[in-house]
């Protein structure tokens, strides 16, 4: 019987931050025709289309026609928010295992950022009623709200400090100043950190994520034929979901665990792998704080330990777990689940330029969604499914 096991052939990156001028379809539509040309292929070899829409929304099935794509057999538009691009290569693999699919696009975009207005305003609070018109006079106005309530939970019941979460922020700076592609390349200190303004305590300016505008996309075809094309194959050895539900109605266990409790010993189950066979760890970072959970449900580190593990010389490029190696969305940019994504195509084919991490076989991949509402994972590796085994 023939392969069907899945793999990521092409990348496409348009600029991205503050690039101006552009709307997200047509970010959209130029992430999938790099990513189409980085594979060696043409857009008539696409024949699945998959594709996901930021907050300024305008990326969605009209995307074919953009592109001039005929007879697809696989379309669709997704979306559970950061967990969405993991979940759109396991769908793809899928496809290509089940024989639906031959060739599928998997496209995000975002276009919030506009000149002369406030970064801020891009992803400001926004009139409600109802159930969230409550939350709003409870002051709880907007995501930067809710994840301050999840961190400041943790804090309490673990006793996770700023200056742990501080490390987080100065070690994926570290990276981003070997990342030619990052927004934010200005070296950082602990000091530059604590400095940086409130913005809801417990978090400063800098425990928060970058807002960008651009686009991402990745080629994922069988693993047979990526081996024949122009770049090396990054192949998907595991997946796995969580969606727990607790939206708006938050429970005993909200800031203390993530889906990441289950998507991945899921995607390493699969993979055949276990975490201690992990070289590179790109992780969904819309906060400092969901640095520290994820590592934790993972199982990097005990429960409750994780702020203690990353301040004790664990992260940036001299420590002894590769995090975010471009910079994050912390300081690289905010493609949602396509940031840890991409940077993790590039580690895996070995592509990563001065930050390229010596050891890359296994490379896990989160996406976070909606509050801790959403996760995916992914187990890539340059190798296909019996070229790595567990240790």
């Amino acid at each position: 019987m023939a392969d069907r096991s899945a793999a990521i052939a092409g990348l496409g990156m348009t600029d991205l931050g503050k690039v101006y001028g552009r709307t997200a379809a047509q970010f959209a539509g130029d992430a999938v025709r790099l990513a189409v040309a980085d594979a060696g292929l043409e857009l008539g070899d696409v024949d699945g289309l998959l594709t996901s829409a930021g907050v300024s929304g305008g990326v969605g099935l009209a995307l074919q026609r953009d592109l001039g794509l005929r007879d697809l057999r696989l379309l669709s538009e997704m979306q559970s928010y950061g967990s969405t691009a993991g979940q759109m290569v396991q769908y793809a693999s899928l496809a290509i295992g089940a024989g639906m699919a031959e060739t599928v696009a998997c496209v995000f975009a975002d276009a919030p950022l506009r000149q002369d207005t406030s970064t801020g305003a891009a992803y400001g609070a926004r009139g409600a009623v109802g159930w969230r018109g409550l939350l709003g006079a409870a002051g709880i106005r907007d995501t930067n709200s809710m994840y301050a309530l999840a961190a400041q939970r943790h804090m309490d019941t673990y006793g996770t400090t700023n200056d742990q979460l501080g490390h987080i922020a100065v070690g994926q700076r570290a990276w981003a100043e070997l990342n030619p592609r990052a927004q934010m390349r200005t070296p950082m200190t602990l000091e530059d950190y604590h400095a940086s303004r409130w913005i809801v305590e417990p978090f400063h300016l800098l425990d928060c994520c970058l807002v960008s505008n651009g686009g991402i996309a990745v080629v994922v075809t069988s693993a047979e034929r990526a081996a024949s094309l122009a770049r090396p194959p990054v192949h998907v050895l595991g997946w796995g979901q969580a969606h727990p539900g607790h939206a708006q109605r938050r429970h005993e266990d909200f800031g203390l665990v993530s889906g990441a409790a289950r998507s991945g010993p899921a995607a390493l189950a699969m993979a055949g792998l276990t975490v201690s066979d992990v070289d590179v760890v790109e992780l969904y970072d819309c906060y400092t704080f969901t640095v520290v959970i994820t590592l934790e449900d993972y199982g990097f580190c005990p429960k409750g330990e994780g702020g203690r593990f990353v301040a004790d010389g664990t992260l940036g490029p001299d420590g002894k777990l590769k995090v975010n190696t471009g910079g994050g969305q912390l300081s690289s940019s905010y493609m949602w689940g396509m940031t840890p994504l991409s940077e993790a195509v590039l580690q895996a084919r070995g592509e990563a330029g001065r930050r390229q991490v010596p050891e890359h076989d296994v490379v896990l991949v989160s996406g976070n969604g909606g509050v801790l509402d959403h996760h995916s994972t992914l187990v890539l590796s340059p190798h296909g499914p019996a070229g790595r085994s567990s240790s």
